[in-house]
């Protein structure tokens, strides 16, 4: 599925293009802010992710202008909160209205439900199986079978990293990197601390032995 992010702040845009990207979605951003309705229908995303407050045209004149033309679904992700500007937004054809700063979790879960309304986008594109433990990445939830865990925002990251590599001996440096990306210096034992509490929650489903220490070198699915 792609996804178009029409945002002109960069820091949120590379946000929320790497949180998409996690999720498995294809993504394209704009960068130039002229002639947006005419890069949407060239692009044809299957979803947009529109901010209201963009140089040179709002979100809302955006919309109303590609509602002329198009039905592609529309999300809007903006800082207004204000309950009339919601009531607009949806009156000019947007089909969800997100405040930020917002849960990713929660982002993810109305995109899905956006896009399965609009295009019955099927629930399993969410969720990853590996040797009969699920891991959704819509709500953060891992489960094996009717059993379930919520995980936190980095047992979730790491999961979901290993995931994306199962098979394959992930570094603990490769890891560490992955989930504190930033210039603050993040002492060795935190992955520890986090893999424990990780397995803990993996031993209430059942499972004791999903990921494997590779001593001195990582762990594996």
């Amino acid at each position: 599925m792609d996804i178009l992010i029409i945002e002109d702040e960069k820091n949120v845009r590379n946000e929320l293009k790497q949180l998409l990207e996690n999720a498995f979605y294809k993504v394209a951003i704009v960068e130039k802010f002229e002639q947006v309705v005419e890069q949407i229908l060239t692009i044809s995303p299957d979803l947009v992710l529109l901010d209201l407050k963009l140089p040179g045209q709002d979100g809302q004149m955006i919309c109303r202008a590609l509602r002329q033309t198009s039905t592609v679904p529309v999300i809007f992700l903006t800082s207004d909160s204000d309950v009339m500007t919601e009531l607009d937004c949806i009156l000019l054809g947007g089909d969800d209205f997100i405040t930020k700063p917002y849960a990713p979790s929660l982002l993810l879960a109305r995109i899905q439900a956006v896009l399965k309304r609009t295009i019955n986008q099927p629930t399993e594109q969410f969720v990853l199986t590996h040797k009969g433990v699920s891991l959704n990445i819509s709500t953060y939830k891992v489960y094996v079978e009717e059993t379930e865990a919520e995980l936190t925002k980095t047992e979730f990251k790491l999961l979901h990293y290993l995931f994306q590599r199962k098979g394959e001996v992930v570094p603990r440096m490769d890891i560490i990197v992955y989930l504190w990306d930033n210039d603050v210096f993040i002492d060795d034992n935190a992955l520890s601390v986090n893999m424990t509490r990780l397995r803990n929650k993996l031993d209430t489903l059942g499972i004791s032995d999903f990921i494997q220490t590779k001593r001195g070198v990582g762990y594996q699915l």
